[in-house]
């Protein structure tokens, strides 16, 4: 069961914290108390770094970096799974690869279609692409443990527009008895 939940997902999307509210209205704890550094936090990380003459490197070695990674870190670790609200940057993906990684349910949420496909979402839990799907799943999650990753897409993304989800599991099985050769 899951109780506790890490928001990932951008500083400049505004939906973070109306998906955590809706979240927290099945009970379950979300967390996004990271998105109250405002949308500009990196940048201004960025240029008070530069202004003391650090690189990048430097920088991340810095108080504040290492300040920033503990508290995201501690709270990856202490929750029960993470959702990938996208659209999401690098931090975001070395995130939700951290959970992945750790064993932990990780999902996650396209705000549509996207415009560039990619193949490695199959290691998320299961990739949704309508709020709603992906609430009801946290309400009562589904065994994954046969599959790479479960996608769902919702009804407006269907071809012929009928009022249901279609979920496919992958890799199909064919796939998966031809990996295990």
């Amino acid at each position: 069961m899951i109780k506790s939940i890490y928001l990932i997902g951008s500083l400049r999307n505004p939906k973070i914290p109306e998906i955590g509210n809706h979240i927290r209205q099945l009970g379950i704890e979300a967390f996004e108390d990271w998105f109250s550094a405002g949308y500009e936090a990196d940048d201004k990380w960025q240029a008070h770094e530069k202004l003391k003459g650090r690189s990048y490197g430097e920088a991340l070695k810095g108080h504040a970096a290492r300040h920033v990674f503990a508290f995201d870190k501690f709270h990856l670790d202490r929750v029960d799974a993470a959702v990938l609200v996208m659209p999401g940057g690098k931090s975001s993906h070395l995130e939700l690869g951290y959970m992945v990684g750790k064993g932990k349910p990780a999902y996650v949420l396209f705000n549509g279609e996207p415009e560039r496909w990619d193949c490695m979402y199959q290691f998320a839990t299961a990739v949704f692409f309508d709020l709603n799907d992906l609430l009801e799943e946290l309400k009562c999650p589904r065994d994954h443990s046969s599959a790479t990753s479960e996608v769902r897409e919702n009804s407006a993304s269907s071809r012929n527009g009928e009022a249901k989800s279609r979920s496919t599991l992958y890799p199909p099985e064919n796939l998966r008895r031809f990996l295990a050769e």
